[in-house]
């Protein structure tokens, strides 16, 4: 009869409501159901308030740095009660590293939307590199455009490189840091860096921040699943800065280090499958030589639907 009565239980828990905000969001249960959206309205209610507020404040003279800084301050807290209502335990090593009052060109790993919630428990003022298409996000969209964060299309990387580098003076100008994911993509650990981030290190002659963020996966897997799993944990690894100056030649062996210590942490990384994940072939990334198994796959996809379209007719 107890096995029975736990069965019955968990039933009606799978039946219970798994949605929410249009299908973006599944959970398992119905009280994780309610949970997220006691979360959702707070977040989306009187805290992303906030961050329109802090927007406010006009964009021209000195009033524009004060904007800038109070935007961020508001992201870190917004990110930072995000983290605590979703239960999620972020580990972060390596704050040494960081000089206060410095500014930075970040560059971290990239394995999910929940990656920022780690990022932001940093102690700098981050202007945020993203994809174009996150422009178009709900709620994220706007937030990055009233932030002044930066968009950019890693497709188009001649045109992308030449407004990126003259937006990100102006952000270093008003004191900010600038967040690069060299991945260009959340698909995973094996994806190969692009050398965006460490060329622009050494032209605005900032050091370059390695940053290793694992586990935010597990929390929101968009645009693989739409599950959210609250109560997860997630490492944050600040490496010691690079001069600008040595940021080129030194991106194979800090992308090696980066790697590694991102496969030894207590949060594993996310791994890209192409059998679950699609090849996603209309994205610009590349597979890191040192897995490859995976490069060859891709490349024989590559190389055999380029066949399949040449011959089309």
């Amino acid at each position: 009869m107890r096995a029975d009565a736990a069965v019955a239980v968990a039933t009606t828990a799978e039946r219970g409501p798994r949605t929410l905000l249009g299908n973006y969001f599944r959970v398992g249960s119905t009280r994780e159901w309610l949970g997220a959206w006691v979360a959702a309205l707070i977040l989306l209610g009187p805290a992303r308030l906030a961050l329109q507020l802090a927007a406010l404040l006009p964009e021209r003279g000195p009033a524009r740095i004060r904007r800038r800084a109070a935007c961020r301050a508001v992201e870190r807290w917004w990110a930072r009660l995000a983290a605590r209502l979703l239960g999620l335990r972020i580990d972060i090593n390596g704050l040494e590293h960081i000089e206060p009052g410095e500014r930075y060109v970040v560059a971290s790993l990239h394995e999910g939307f929940a990656d920022g919630l780690g990022l932001l428990h940093l102690p700098l003022s981050l202007t945020a590199v993203a994809r174009d298409e996150l422009a178009t996000f709900p709620c994220l969209g706007p937030q990055l455009r009233r932030g002044r964060h930066l968009f950019i299309r890693p497709e188009h990387p001649l045109q992308s490189a030449r407004t990126l580098c003259r937006e990100a003076r102006a952000a270093i100008d008003d004191s900010d840091s600038i967040l690069l994911f060299p991945q260009g993509s959340i698909l995973g650990i094996e994806l190969a860096f692009q050398p965006g981030a460490f060329h622009l290190a050494r032209r605005l002659g900032r050091p370059l921040l390695p940053v290793v963020v694992t586990g935010g996966h597990r929390v929101w897997e968009h645009p693989f699943t739409p599950t959210l799993r609250a109560n997860q944990s997630m490492s944050v690894a600040v490496l010691p800065p690079i001069p600008p100056e040595e940021a080129v030649a030194q991106q194979p062996a800090i992308e090696r280090d980066m790697k590694r210590l991102a496969l030894a942490s207590k949060t594993p990384p996310r791994h890209f499958d192409p059998g679950r994940d699609g090849y996603w072939d209309d994205y610009r990334y590349d597979i890191d030589p040192n897995f490859p198994d995976l490069a060859r796959r891709v490349a024989n996809h590559r190389r055999d639907t380029v066949g399949a379209h040449a011959h089309r007719p």
